[in-house]
């Protein structure tokens, strides 16, 4: 059975998350040469890039969809819809930001199809010979917190869920890959294919209607970032 990702839900919450980011010019031209690898049909370049971006997809899926399992099932499509079709990716564009629209777009796509899941075929030799991957992510920092700051966060993270629920699909999706992600407004109009004033309209209407909803925990370390 082909499965790229298995992640565990963790307990914990955080706003935002910390990734390593590959800056350098080799780093870039390196991954050029993986997708052009993966143009001729390389498993091996495809599970690097796998293996590169698993984790900041699934965390996008996650904070669009708050689900564990849709999260996965997601991470699971983004991939296979790159897989499928790296062929007509543009060269000229940037890898990451192709990678994030379609995991964004495919968000978008199963809330509005929450009642029936994505059918795939895995009939491609290609795909089902690829190897399990079973990483294991903490949304935390592995540090103890009390027992009353836990039962806190966790109010104050099922309140922030329902509020996020409560504002458009676009809206969420710019405002957790702002916040929630660490991508740059600029990114994020890459990423999406709108402009940058576009993208701060968006996170402007977002952060009105979440400050309104959330106007009882206003002051609280973990909402603070509504004020940025």
């Amino acid at each position: 059975m082909f499965y790229i990702l298995h992640i565990p839900l963790q307990s914990g919450f955080c706003f935002k998350r910390s990734f390593a980011t590959n800056v350098e010019a080799k780093v870039k031209t390196d991954e050029n040469i993986l997708v052009e690898q993966m143009c001729h049909g390389h498993i091996g370049a495809f599970q690097e890039l796998v293996e590169r971006y698993k984790k900041k997809v699934y965390y996008l899926a996650y904070d669009m969809v708050d689900d564990h399992h849709e999260a996965e099932d997601i991470s699971q499509e983004v991939f296979i819809k790159v897989f499928r079709f790296i062929k007509k990716f543009r060269k000229d564009a940037k890898f990451s930001s192709w990678l994030y629209q379609i995991t964004v777009n495919t968000c978008i796509d199963m809330k509005r199809k929450k009642s029936s899941k994505p059918q795939i075929s895995m009939e491609d030799s290609q795909i089902e010979s690829i190897h399990p991957i079973e990483p294991v992510y903490s949304r935390t920092d592995g540090s103890i917190h009390n027992p009353e700051h836990l039962v806190e966060t966790d109010m104050i993270q099922q309140r922030i869920h329902q509020a996020l629920a409560k504002i458009s699909p676009k809206e969420r999706s710019v405002f957790v890959m702002r916040y929630y992600n660490d991508f740059k407004t600029g990114e994020i109009a890459e990423i999406l294919n709108v402009s940058i004033n576009t993208i701060k309209s968006l996170l402007l209407r977002a952060k009105r209607k979440l400050q309104k909803e959330l106007s009882f925990y206003q002051g609280k370390s973990e909402v603070e970032v509504l004020h940025d």
